[in-house]
């Protein structure tokens, strides 16, 4: 204890118990509130640290009563006694007293003291607020802090709530990240959150927030490293909506969605704007975080989770993860012909799934994609070989382009006259997309194409499939460069 001088003469009544955040540790972030408290105090209690930062605020004549860290339940005692003595007490806490800080044990302690003191908390800048503006603005929608510190708290009730967090989308400050004997729970939240946000999930950290060793840094969450923070760290965690722009962190409220859903009013698809054109994105960005979410197997490769989350989006139904068969970077080496400007066209058994695939990826790959099923060849070519117009679609798209992706959600009897093609050397497939649907030669068509191990091959197994599978699974070759950081909805 110091004395700035003696105490004030006052009456017995009863005293009064002011609980002050004092901000993050900058003289320029105490509020003008807790300035005015300082210097009406007859007392001043708190941890040693912080009375640097309040000393110009505190009158002559104010008693400073300071101690040293984890003594807050001693500091509270001398707070009540001196306020039973009917002084006016300011017990000051960093950050906001609130929120991690000495507001609670003060409330606690009266009812557990049977005290008549009367209490009042003062809000000030958290730690959390002042690391969101030096970051930009990555609090901007809902959000939760987190603290690891397990000395009052069980490790399993902290990870439950981390799981809850990171399952909920939550933006998320993280408190007390580390110390000397608390180095992996860190890490531990890291694993959690990768479980259920993308590794590009924008991860903003700052160090001694608002004091002269202040230091900001921004990464991602699957390359940021828990061993460059420390116990004076604030750990901000963006949701599925955060993105980075000009070195900032920005979690938008939503207001461009509003207009952009206000623009889809229009009568006609011709006068819907852009804006639009990101809500639609937007939407399909959190389908599939969501799907990746609940995948039971996310150790997989990146061109396999990308045909499968389309698939899963498509379809809503998870089974696709036991059925969906990819080559060996079938998906990556299928991109890498469209990128290269090898793949040129795709062929389709039926019109719905040509429908499907967006034009916009196809004219921006310079990609055209065509169904022969209407071309005015196939019945007369049908009738004179006896076979399916499917079938015969198909042998009159290998005669003119043996060499495209081939993809199929319906006709069975269409993918087996490829594999037959493939077989006496008339078609040399850059690809091949197997989806029929159905009961009747379903199974046996998905086994043809199998054995053809130079030709990458992506296959929905079993009776299950359909045009828009195929479809989208065209679509996932043609964005996926927008695979790594799970950006779906381009080209819509």
């Amino acid at each position: 204890m110091f004395l700035c001088s003696t105490f004030r003469n006052f009456a017995n009544s009863m005293g009064k118990i002011i609980v002050a955040g004092i901000g993050p540790g900058s003289k320029e972030d105490i509020t003008p509130a807790v300035i005015h408290a300082l210097e009406q105090a007859d007392a001043v209690v708190g941890y040693q640290y912080y009375f640097q930062f309040i000393t110009p605020y505190v009158t002559e004549g104010c008693t400073c009563i300071d101690t040293g860290m984890k003594k807050e339940r001693q500091r509270a005692e001398q707070a009540f006694q001196l306020a039973e003595q009917g002084k006016t007490v300011v017990v000051i806490s960093s950050g906001d007293a609130g929120i991690y800080g000495m507001t609670p044990l003060i409330y606690e302690m009266r009812k557990s003291r049977s005290s008549d003191v009367e209490i009042e908390s003062i809000p000030g800048i958290s730690a959390f607020q002042k690391a969101a503006s030096l970051l930009g603005a990555p609090i901007g929608h809902d959000l939760c802090t987190i603290s690891l510190s397990d000395l009052m708290t069980p490790w399993t009730l902290i990870e439950r709530r981390i799981r809850a967090a990171a399952a909920g989308d939550f933006v998320t400050a993280v408190y007390n990240p580390k110390s000397h004997g608390r180095y992996w729970q860190l890490y531990r939240l890291q694993e959690l959150y990768l479980q259920e946000r993308s590794a590009e999930t924008p991860v903003g950290y700052v160090r001694q927030a608002g004091r002269e060793e202040q230091e900001v840094k921004i990464t991602t969450l699957g390359a940021f490293n828990p061993e460059d923070v420390d116990m004076f760290t604030v750990i901000i965690i963006g949701n599925s909506q955060t993105y980075v722009s000009a070195g900032k962190m920005i979690t938008p409220r939503g207001y461009y969605r509003e207009e952009a859903a206000a623009s889809c009013v229009p009568q006609v698809a011709s006068e819907r704007s852009s804006s639009a054109e990101g809500l639609g994105q937007s939407i399909m960005i959190e389908s599939f975080r969501t799907i990746e979410s609940e995948l039971h197997n996310k150790d997989i490769p990146l061109g396999h989770k990308w045909a499968l989350l389309h698939a899963i989006h498509t379809t809503a139904d998870f089974d696709m993860e036991n059925i969906l068969y990819t080559d060996p970077d079938a998906v990556e080496t299928l991109y890498d012909k469209v990128r290269s400007g090898a793949l040129k066209t795709i062929v389709t058994d039926v019109t719905m799934v040509t429908s499907g695939i967006r034009k916009g990826a196809l004219q921006r790959l310079g990609i055209e994609a065509k169904c022969y099923l209407q071309d005015a060849r196939v019945a007369e070519f049908s009738a004179a070989n006896n076979i399916t117009r499917t079938q015969a679609g198909i042998r009159l798209a290998v005669e003119e382009h043996p060499d495209a992706l081939f993809a199929f959600g319906n006709a069975p009897t269409a993918l087996m006259e490829l594999c037959e093609l493939i077989r006496r050397g008339k078609a040399r497939p850059t690809g091949i997309i197997a989806a029929p649907v159905g009961f009747v030669h379903v199974c046996e068509s998905k086994h043809m194409v199998k054995p053809f191990k130079d030709i990458p091959k992506i296959i929905v197994e079993g009776r299950k499939g359909g045009s828009n599978l195929a479809a989208t699974l065209c679509n996932a070759i043609m964005t996926f460069d927008d695979a790594a950081q799970l950006k779906p909805g381009r080209d819509l």
